[in-house]
């Protein structure tokens, strides 16, 4: 036993300090474990199969990998040799592919946001803005996560994915508005959330290359794992009779071809299927698979496995609201990378530069997005755009505000029994009027930044804040019902803008949160051999971004279950 806790020691200490160069994300490392699905055989077996390769599920994997035999299984293909994902200027055309084999999937939940889910080896860090920042202290010590490990964790992770962005000379002047007008104190460029201004991290170089979670497979023992792009997981497994409790055995999955192929876990207790299939695909497989609300299943004429009401339920997604801010003078490209963590429950970060909202070589037209980073389809779709002569080549940025938290929370509803299509989501945005209150602070934070001195080169002087918000207000970025009757030509009211202005940051999360559904350790109550391990088990979204607290929850969990196979071994 010492010799075998002696050498996991040596593993860990290694595995953070001892890594391969990094790759550049739009040169495809060479990965000996990963092949197309259609190359599998129809029946296998292995210790553990995890489901999702995305923020948590790639980590996960290299992890058990040094352990065990490991099957990750990916409905997507791979980040790399694309540029609509790799470079930092083409962001936004990935998530405008509408596209059968585009790695983002959109979907609009029932309050008429348009949102994404990842369709891709890496996940949302395929298709984020790149922003990385850690969970406060406070945020470990309530998840009941042990703080050592999971700083060494964020380390492992960091050391491949994690750099300090350029702070152009845009980004800095939201810096210095937003300490002018009291968001203090100037805590520099750190990974660490705290209160006050500072630049954060992000996922792309120097070069402006995307580093994802997929890279964090460089870590992974060969040996050890098998990769599977284009395999659709349609059902868990689960071996009922002669147990006195569902015994999760095996998936079945199929290729791009639909023919469909069977993994199962090798005999014993210590093998598991992990679900890491993301915010929407967790919940939405679990009920797939038998195990959710009866009456919902019945109705989809599933088998009932197990009726578990909590699945698909607490579902969140934090509310963001940007306001559009034309410049007078160039200014550069750049995602999140400053941000304000105000005392008032809201984060405030900016993004500026031509060219981030879209296009890229997908051939889609930015107008097709309607959110957030689509600043060609602001200035193209505003008639009030009248002070700028359309001459003029488009220059500015967005401020905008996410509420921390959120308090109001939605639900998820299986719509058909094909995993390949969207699950019914709703996130009941503002439904909780404290995140409504939390929003207009944010919207008043925004205002004061931007009538800030430090500001002052990057705004027309004659543009009111009431005309930015109108302006914006004007702009589709949502498919909620505009505003009418007789104050719609008016200003809106901060309410007002927050309520019609509405989109997601693809934050969100829920669907199968610890205590609902996942005990502690993620073990889905009820059901041996089975967890979850993704943001669907998160009610409460952590930070100003959650991707580097799932990477590291995926290498943390990694750990710690192969902690548990060498103390029962």
């Amino acid at each position: 036993m010492v010799d075998r806790f002696w050498s996991w020691g040596l593993f860990v200490a290694l595995s953070l300090f001892i890594h391969s160069p990094i790759c550049s994300s739009d040169k495809a490392p060479n990965y000996s474990f990963m092949r197309d699905a259609r190359e599998s055989p129809t029946t296998s077996y292995y210790d553990y199969i995890i489901i999702g390769g995305g923020t948590a599920g790639c980590p996960l994997a290299a992890t058990l990998s040094h352990n065990a035999s490991v099957l990750l299984l990916e409905r997507g293909g791979a980040p790399y040799n694309n540029p609509n994902i790799t470079r930092l200027s083409s962001f936004g055309a990935a998530l405008s592919d509408l596209s059968e084999s585009s790695p983002s999937q959109r979907f609009v939940s029932e309050d008429g946001v348009i949102n994404a889910r990842a369709r891709v080896l890496g996940g949302g860090s395929a298709l984020n803005a790149g922003f990385y920042t850690r969970a406060d202290t406070k945020y470990v010590r309530n998840m009941g996560w042990d703080g050592a490990l999971a700083n060494e964790s964020y380390q492992w992770v960091e050391a491949k994915v994690a750099f300090q962005p350029p702070m152009g000379r845009w980004q800095t002047a939201v810096r210095d508005g937003l300490l002018e007008v009291g968001i203090v104190p100037n805590n520099g460029f750190t990974y660490d959330h705290i209160n006050g201004t500072k630049f954060g991290g992000t996922i792309f170089d120097h070069n402006g290359h995307r580093h994802t979670a997929a890279d964090l497979l460089e870590y992974a023992d060969p040996k050890g794992i098998t990769v599977l792009l284009h395999a659709t997981v349609h059902r868990i497994l689960f071996r009922t009779r002669g147990t006195t409790k569902p015994i999760a055995n095996g998936v079945v999955y199929r290729d791009q071809t639909g023919q469909a192929h069977r993994a199962y876990l090798k005999e014993g207790a210590l093998s598991e299927i992990i679900l890491s299939a993301g915010t929407l695909g967790s919940p939405q497989l679990l009920m797939l698979s038998g195990v959710g609300p009866s009456a919902q299943l019945q109705a989809q004429n599933i088998t009932v496995v197990m009726d578990q009401p909590q699945v698909g339920q607490g579902m969140y997604d934090n509310p963001m609201n940007a306001v559009f801010i034309p410049s007078p003078v160039p200014v550069e490209v750049s995602l999140i990378e400053v941000v304000g963590i105000t005392g008032e429950g809201t984060y405030v970060e900016a993004a500026g530069g031509e060219n981030f909202g879209g296009g890229g070589s997908s051939g889609s037209s930015t107008r097709d997005y309607y959110a957030m980073f689509s600043p060609r389809a602001t200035l193209l779709e505003s008639n009030s755009m009248t002070k700028l002569s359309s001459a003029q080549p488009f220059q500015g940025g967005f401020l905008l505000e996410k509420v921390m938290g959120p308090l109001s929370t939605g639900h998820l509803e299986l719509k058909t029994r094909n995993p390949r299509d969207n699950p019914v989501v709703t996130f009941n945005y503002f439904q909780h009027p404290d995140d409504l209150k939390r929003c207009v602070r944010g919207i008043q934070t925004i205002e004061r930044v931007v009538q800030s001195k430090a500001f002052a080169r990057y705004k027309y002087a004659d543009m009111s804040f009431e005309y930015l918000l109108n302006l914006t207000a004007s702009t589709p970025v949502n498919l909620r019902p505009p505003r009418s009757g007789p104050g719609a030509s008016l200003p809106p009211s901060a309410e007002e803008f927050c309520q019609h202005t509405v989109t997601t940051i693809w934050h969100y999360h829920g669907g199968c949160v610890v205590g609902r559904v996942v005990d502690g350790d993620y073990k889905v109550i009820g059901i041996d051999r089975l967890r979850v391990i993704d943001m669907s088990t998160i009610g409460y979204c952590p930070g100003t971004n959650p991707q580097a607290t799932v990477m590291m929850l995926g290498r943390y969990m990694g750990v710690k279950i192969l902690r548990e196979r060498f103390t029962k071994k």
